[in-house]
């Protein structure tokens, strides 16, 4: 039944899989209901949103505003202040006493690492890796990355991702760059898991022992750098399971076990999960393994390729593990369609990967940044990724480093999650072919030995532009947020102005698209979007956080950004004095 005052379109709510499911929440983040809400006539009510805590109990009633005359539209801040199962509901009043409540909607304020991170990703084979006189690799292992977790923390990273850590397949392994037929020597793609050394649960012996990644993840601790361990569910040809759980897999019609297809291209090295032969077994397997290492100290995964697995499998998963290990996040690499993509975020996936990746004009970052911002945040977590080791963006692939730069700064400024690949501070850019977006000996198939310390000697790269980003990160709780993106119009199609706010803290930021000219620009500043009385604030005075140099801006700013200075002028991140 509608009530005595209708309540219609609340959000943020999400009706999934025959229930409300959860909005997705950290402590102290305000969030923002909205509802529809009208009435006969033409009296006044008040409109007030209601936070109950796990136990039902009322925690605060906050005042709703309409949003624009004439609209019915309201919005109020709720914010959590605990982890766990919180809920809210919508009371509208008017002078007479006559009242009516919504029914109530969940929220769930998860571990803030679901919502903020900067994260790194490195092949440990690669870290400490030498190249020989004779032209042979000695591989990288735990214990010689635990040398590179400097160099990840003084970045300023506080999540390091590594690829699968298990053993990996001999038959049909792979070569470089993708050759079907393996060299002696070569080490295989690390997602091709399982030999007789074990499958899942089990350490690569050419990286070490169980003891030595213990080592690694102690070291990274004392750096306060989290390790994420890529969850993939799949297996090589001579993964314990192929021989012992043969009803885990597809079977062609001559009883072989089908490899992984994706058409034009074949992964023979691979073989997929069917998860429709012995659904409960896989379950209580995989449930076993994230346990498992979880008792080893891990917090964070990177699932591989979720989006090939049934969606009720993951929020079975999810449910089971968050249950149990509440403070647990799952970012799910889903780079499928959108309509797949938020389903797995409402199924309890913490973060996902994005198409920020591909995301390049000044419409397109504002159309993709307002989407994860305001219309999806409830269900769908976004981390922006500048590159992976599968992706070399064409707009990387000039190697001129201001759009490493700029790409770095929206990446980092935009969302309070974003990522990069090892290799992208080097300005790494040689694509295999053209016309494509894969990496050229890319690491997945082989060992890179890079020269971190000759880069940094020659100033040869982004590492301390990335460190300054990360540092303003840290700082600035405004950037420490999703839903308090907003966008201001410029003259430019080559300039994209945005704002973020969260209480006294204020950050605008100007960057320029195009890496190769200097551009200038106008900005009109929106005084709401900002939350500034234009009476006080006619010109207010804001230093430029790259490089300490102070302005004085108001509504219209003009601003010229020159990449070919040095790569700070490819943006402002200015921090607005308020006092």
């Amino acid at each position: 039944m509608i009530s005595r005052f209708p309540v219609i379109d609340i959000s943020p709510t999400t009706y999934f899989g025959g229930e409300f499911v959860a909005a997705k929440a950290i402590p102290h983040e305000a969030i923002t209901v909205g509802a529809t809400i009208i009435r006969e006539g033409h009296e006044s009510f008040e409109a007030l949103v209601l936070l109950f805590d796990s136990a039902g109990k009322e925690r605060a009633r906050n005042s709703m505003r309409l949003i624009w005359p004439g609209s019915d539209r309201y919005e109020g801040l709720i914010t959590p202040t605990d982890l766990g199962h919180w809920s809210f509901a919508i009371e509208v009043r008017d002078e007479k006493g006559i009242h009516s409540t919504s029914e109530k909607f969940p929220i769930y304020a998860e571990n803030p690492r679901a919502l903020i991170g900067s994260w790194y990703e490195f092949f440990p084979r690669s870290e400490g890796a030498k190249k020989n006189a004779d032209g042979s690799i000695t591989t990288g292992t735990f214990l010689t990355a635990i040398d590179s977790l400097a160099r990840v923390a003084d970045m300023g990273f506080d999540i390091l991702y590594l690829p699968p850590i298990h053993p990996i397949g001999l038959s049909f392994r792979k070569g470089k760059n993708n050759s079907t037929t393996a060299q002696p020597g070569e080490p295989g793609v690390p997602w091709g898991i399982g030999s007789e050394a074990g499958g899942h649960d089990a350490i690569n012996p050419e990286l070490g022992t169980l003891q030595d990644f213990q080592k690694f993840v102690a070291a990274a601790a004392k750096l306060k750098i989290e390790i994420a361990l890529d969850l993939a569910l799949q297996c090589s040809p001579d993964h314990p399971w192929a021989k012992d759980h043969q009803e885990w897999f597809t079977k062609r019609a001559d009883g072989t076990i089908a490899y992984a297809e994706n058409p034009p291209k074949k992964y023979q090295d691979i073989y997929p999960i069917n998860f429709d032969n012995d659904y409960e077994g896989l379950l209580s397997e995989v449930i076993r393994i994230v346990k498992y290492w979880i008792s080893q100290g891990i917090r964070a995964f990177r699932v591989d390729n979720p989006h090939t697995k049934p969606v009720h499998f993951w929020q079975e998963c999810i449910a089971k593990i968050n249950a149990e290990f509440p403070d647990v996040i799952f970012l799910a690499e889903a780079f499928t369609r959108p309509a797949m993509m938020h389903a797995l975020g409402k199924a309890g996936f913490q973060q996902s990967y994005t198409y920020f990746t591909w995301r390049v004009t000044k419409q397109e970052l504002i159309d993709y940044g307002t989407e994860v911002a305001k219309q999806t945040s409830g269900f769908f977590r976004p981390n922006f990724w500048v590159n992976t080791p599968d992706i070399l963006p064409f707009h990387l692939q000039s190697g001129n480093p201001a759009v490493f730069a700029l790409r770095a700064v929206l990446a980092s400024t935009m969302t309070p999650s974003w990522g990069m690949y090892a290799g992208y501070e080097l300005y790494e850019h040689t694509p295999f072919k053209e016309g494509g977006e894969e990496y050229k000996d890319s690491e997945k198939y082989e060992i890179k030995v890079r020269d971190w310390a000759g880069a940094a000697k020659a100033g040869l790269t982004l590492a301390p532009f990335i460190k300054s980003l990360n540092a303003i990160r840290k700082a600035h709780p405004a950037l420490q947020r999703l839903r308090n993106l907003e966008f201001h119009p410029t003259d430019s199609d080559q300039i994209i102005a945005y704002s973020k706010r969260e209480g006294d803290d204020l950050i605008l930021v100007v960057v320029n698209l195009d890496p190769t000219r200097a551009q200038e620009t106008t900005i009109h500043w929106n005084y709401f979007f900002l939350g500034l009385d234009e009476a006080r604030f006619a010109t207010f005075e804001v230093t430029d956080l790259l490089d300490g140099k102070q302005y004085s801006w108001g509504r219209d700013t003009f601003v010229r950004l020159d990449p070919a200075r040095p790569v700070g002028r490819v943006a402002h991140i200015a921090h607005v004095k308020l006092s």
